[in-house]
């Protein structure tokens, strides 16, 4: 994933303290709205004990819990300091743990982690008349946009009966259901450009999907094109094609990190990757990372140096930040790696367990060293 998203969260006054929270959202009951209620009265004590400013809690009073309509697991993560609000993400899993914390810089790996394993998507309900195209954003419960194409409804059941005009009567039914396909499909390829999807989920009609899929491919969409279950007609049909999507999103999730971990194991062999915390903090404090390799487990982290007049700059002492040490301040490593991949255009993705790799943490370089 790309860390972009992540730059305002780097935007708080020198020296202010940042305040970082990872809390359960999820609505799977009636007092839902109750127990967030209390979990964010605990979270904000905690906050407060740590030395969290009151203008920077007030402004995420209104932001915990700011998407009811939304059922099932979930969680958010925020962010404030200096009386304003850095950034507020939708989580698609709630956190192990709802958690808060008061630091000299953000914590945002619970954050990446859950949006490293979103995608943005395009989920298609297909008939021969047409199709419901709904396109979601990485990191996004509501969907971007939800648009229908209806075509022709003329001579769309082929005739049983025989006679002179039967052939010319297939001819027309085919000729509609492949007009009808071309138009669900120029409207599929504009919403995934749109939101940038990485893949399209559609399910209906055996008997249009296949020009579907030859529609699609003329228009030379950059995604792919995944069949589930489900599709258009009635609430049971949504229902099962809703459920074969996240399986679906799932599947293609972990596809993508064995990609990338496959990557790393190339990029190694040809000394285009290091492993590490000092390898790979010191190829982010030069800006040679291409890509950020952390895993879930950061708990056994090491404090390390760094500083607010480079972003990317890590180092294991105050001296070894040199004329940048008047600003120096120490964190945890996972988050400061973060905040130095952010500042390098650096993008990212969960190290996979089993992975060969110092500590955790891995970076493919944007050459060979």
């Amino acid at each position: 994933m790309e860390l972009a998203l992540l730059r305002p969260l780097y935007t708080a006054p020198p020296n202010a303290e940042v305040v970082t929270v990872h809390v359960d959202t999820s609505r799977q009951d009636q007092d839902a709205d109750k127990r967030l209620e209390l979990t964010w009265r605990d979270l904000r004590r905690m906050l407060e004990g740590q030395g969290a400013d009151e203008p920077s809690l007030a402004a995420l009073d209104p932001e915990v819990g700011s998407s009811p309509h939304i059922a099932g697991p979930q969680g958010e993560s925020l962010f404030a300091a200096g009386g304003r609000v850095l950034g507020a993400f939708s989580l698609s899993q709630p956190p192990a743990q709802s958690q808060a914390m008061v630091g000299p810089v953000v914590d945002p790996l619970e954050t990446v982690l859950d949006l490293d394993h979103q995608m943005a998507h395009i989920v298609v309900a297909l008939d021969r008349s047409g199709g419901d195209i709904t396109a979601y954003p990485a990191g996004a419960f509501d969907p971007d946009s939800h648009r229908t194409y209806d075509g022709t409804t003329l001579h769309l059941n082929r005739v049983g009966a025989g006679g002179p005009s039967m052939a010319s009567y297939h001819r027309r039914s085919v000729n509609a259901w492949e007009s009808n396909a071309a138009g669900v499909a120029r409207e599929v390829a504009e919403a995934a450009a749109e939101v940038g999807a990485a893949v399209v989920f559609v399910a209906g009609d055996p008997k249009a999907l296949p020009l579907f899929h030859e529609q699609l491919a003329a228009l030379n969409v950059d995604a792919d094109a995944v069949e589930v279950a489900g599709g258009r007609g009635g609430k049971s049909a949504e229902n099962a094609m809703r459920a074969s999507v996240d399986q679906a999103l799932a599947e293609a999730s972990l596809a993508s990190h064995r990609k990338v971990m496959a990557e790393y194991s190339d990029a190694l062999g040809e000394g285009r990757a290091v492993h590490g915390i000092p390898a790979v903090s010191q190829a982010l404090t030069e800006g040679a990372v291409e890509t950020l390799l952390l895993s879930a487990d950061r708990a056994a982290d090491p404090m390390k140096w760094a500083t607010t007049q480079d972003q990317r700059m890590i180092a294991t002492s105050r001296e070894g930040l040199g004329e940048a040490a008047d600003g120096a301040f120490e964190a945890k490593a996972g988050p400061l790696m973060l905040r130095a991949a952010t500042a390098g255009d650096a993008s990212f993705s969960e190290l996979l367990p089993g992975t060969k790799a110092d500590d955790g943490c891995a970076a493919i370089l944007r050459y060979r060293v």
